[in-house]
This record gives C-alpha cells, sequence and structure tokens, in this order.
C-alpha cells in the first residue's frame, strides 16, 4: 500500500475515534474538551469524506473491470468500459485532491500580513506604481472584507510612494498574498513623456507574516529609538511635532521608520508590529532554509532582470513569469481583481510540493 494510502487510513481512525469521543457522556460533560474534540473532528471530516468518496469510485472501477472480464455482449461490453473510464477519471482526480490535502501546512498560512512595497529602478515612475501597486493590493484586501491599515509610508511630491507599509488583517491573508512577493515590472508611458516612449520601471514587495508578540520576543535593551520631526506630505501637525520614530533593532542591524500618525506613541507601535514581522520572517528564514519564507529572495535588488511579474499598459497585459500566466485584463487586475492570479499560482505551487514529495 502507498504510503499516501497508509497516512489516510490512520487519519480515518482518528476520525472514527473522535466520532466516539464525541458520544462519551465523560466529553459531553466537559464544554472544553469537547469543544477541542469536536474541532478536530471537523478539521479531519473534509478529508475523511473525500477518502471514502475516493475508496467506494476505486471499488465501483474494481467491479466494473471484472464485469468486463466476464461480459461477450457488445452493447454491454461499450457500456461498461463508458463507465469505467469515468470511474478512473473521477477516482483520478480525487487522488490528486487527496494528495494535495496531505501536503504539510504552512503554519503562516492563517497569519495577518505586514504587505511592504518600495520602489525600484525608475525613479519617480516606479514610485508612481508603487502607489498603482498600493491600491491594488487594498482594493483585493476590500473585496476580501479584510481590515488594512497604513503603517509607515514615504510619499513622493506627485502622489507615488518611495515606500509604503501596510498591516492587511483577513481570514488566511498570508496564504493568499504569498506569491505577491518579488519584483514587479511595469511598461508604460509616463504622463511627464512628451515624446511618448515607453518606461520600464520597477516595485518591490514583500509579504510578511505578522508575528504575535508570544513569539518574537524584543528585549528593550536590543532597541534604540530616536525621534525626530516628520518630513513629507502631511498634515501641519505631523510636521510640525517630533512625532516620527526609528526603530534600530542592534542584535540585527533591521531599522524601522514610522511618521504617519500624529502621536509618537502610535508611531511606536506600529514601527514594533512591522520590526516584529521582519524578525520572525528573519528567523524563519535561518531555521527553514526555504526561499520563499527569504525576505531578501523576494526583493532582490530591484533590477529589471528579478521580474515575477510585467504589467505592460500598451498590451493591456499582465503576465506573472514564474508559471507563465498572460492575462489580457490590467485595468481590472490593478484594481483588485487578483483572484485568477492567485488561484493560478497557488495551484503551480501545490502541484511542485507534491512533485517534490511524491
Amino acid at each position: 500500500m502507498s504510503r499516501w494510502l497508509e497516512k489516510l487510513n490512520e487519519i480515518e481512525a482518528r476520525y472514527e475515534a473522535l466520532t466516539a469521543r464525541l458520544g462519551d457522556p465523560a466529553v459531553l460533560q466537559d464544554p472544553s474538551a469537547y469543544q477541542k474534540a469536536a474541532k478536530a473532528h471537523a478539521d479531519l471530516s473534509p478529508l475523511v469524506e473525500r477518502y471514502r468518496a475516493y475508496r467506494k469510485l476505486t471499488r465501483e472501477a474494481a467491479e466494473t473491470r471484472g464485469l468486463l472480464k466476464e461480459t461477450i455482449d457488445p452493447d454491454m461490453r461499450n457500456l461498461a468500459e463508458a463507465e469505467l473510464k469515468d470511474l478512473e477519471r473521477r477516482a483520478a482526480a480525487l487522488e490528486e485532491e487527496l494528495q494535495r490535502l496531505l501536503l504539510p501546512k504552512d503554519p503562516n498560512d492563517e497569519k495577518n500580513i505586514i504587505l511592504e512595497l518600495r520602489a525600484g529602478t525608475g525613479g519617480e515612475e516606479a514610485a508612481l506604481f508603487a502607489a498603482d501597486l498600493c491600491r491594488t493590493y487594498v482594493r483585493y484586501a476590500e473585496r476580501q472584507g479584510w481590515k488594512v491599515e497604513v503603517l509607515s509610508s514615504h510619499e513622493t511630491g506627485t502622489g507615488g510612494f518611495r515606500e509604503v507599509i501596510l498591516g492587511i488583517e483577513g481570514k488566511r491573508a498570508y496564504s493568499r498574498l504569498k506569491f505577491e512577493g518579488g519584483v514587479h515590472r511595469v511598461q508604460r508611458v509616463p504622463e511627464t513623456e512628451a515624446a511618448g516612449r515607453i518606461h520600464t520601471s520597477t516595485v518591490t514587495v514583500a509579504v510578511l507574516p505578522e508575528a504575535e508578540e508570544v513569539e518574537v520576543q524584543i528585549d528593550p535593551k536590543d532597541l534604540r529609538i530616536d525621534v525626530y520631526r516628520s518630513t513629507g506630505p502631511g498634515g501641519q501637525s505631523v510636521n510640525t511635532t517630533d512625532s516620527a520614530v526609528r526603530v534600530t533593532h542592534l542584535g540585527t542591524g533591521l531599522v524601522v521608520t514610522c511618521q504617519d500618525e500624529k502621536s509618537q506613541h502610535k508611531n511606536k507601535a506600529k514601527a514594533l508590529k512591522v520590526l516584529r514581522a521582519r524578525l520572525l520572517e528573519r528567523a524563519q528564514a535561518e531555521q527553514r532554509a526555504r526561499i520563499d519564507q527569504d525576505r531578501g529572495s523576494q526583493v532582490g535588488t530591484g533590477d529589471r532582470a528579478e521580474k515575477i511579474r510585467t504589467y505592460n499598459f500598451p498590451q493591456n497585459r499582465v503576465t506573472d513569469h514564474r508559471i507563465g500566466l498572460t492575462l489580457h485584463n490590467l485595468p481590472g487586475i490593478l484594481d483588485g481583481e487578483l483572484q485568477p492570479l492567485i488561484e493560478a499560482l497557488t495551484a503551480h505551487f501545490q502541484a511542485e510540493r507534491l512533485k517534490a514529495v511524491s
């Protein structure tokens, strides 16, 4: 028996044990124990149901093969062959789904995220596209019913961002957006380009799982906190008080600045939230050595050659270079219609993981 089938048998046995446990009078009288067992039972239920459906299909396919060996009548054979083909097709689809469901879950998938966007190659045009991408992710989050907060931003005088950091809270936010990390390239004619020439610019995106305080404990002795007067666009209170905060983590050299709030206390809290996420990501990258958790590999240097996705305005085209997917719906995608890209990327990387463990 294949290892994945053995594992499914073990899971089914555990599911049946949990079913019996939920009927145990002692458990019924203990709300905490009952809730724990009920959650575990509910978590396993979809997988067990699919496994049982798969077993049923394989049994029916075996019976149909036996019938084919015994059947001489041509019409009956044709019917049996068509039925067998359908059963095998459905069983193969369920087998693929079951193997995918058995893959180890990413422990970060349920987390909220810190989304960092920075202008790369291209000067002011890169900063303007950073603002465009920021709106894209905000619109996508709104479509999902998620909460978005600007944790830090450094605007340019023309409405672009040299850097903007968003905190996004929502169900499985990291699982949806974790493949957005990397260099995003834009090809378009800037409004300031009189000759109509197409310019190429880049924006780097990093997607970090938000860290809880219990996951990353920061010793105040390891921090240097500087306060200063905010600069750049903003209300008069922002620019005339020493409310901006720069937090330096002495152990790693990581630096986070925040100046968006009028309150120094609020800016410090936001900066520590970003720092905690960066420290968690750093620790996970070092511990697991997985490229998709390495913030450096997500962001790179911002050079055009490192692109993961291209947004071509003249051709109304968005191409994800990792999976070779091209969509001709650039305005819709920039308005937050990212789901086709997200679903395709998720399916691709799940398939890659299946190959790695098979």
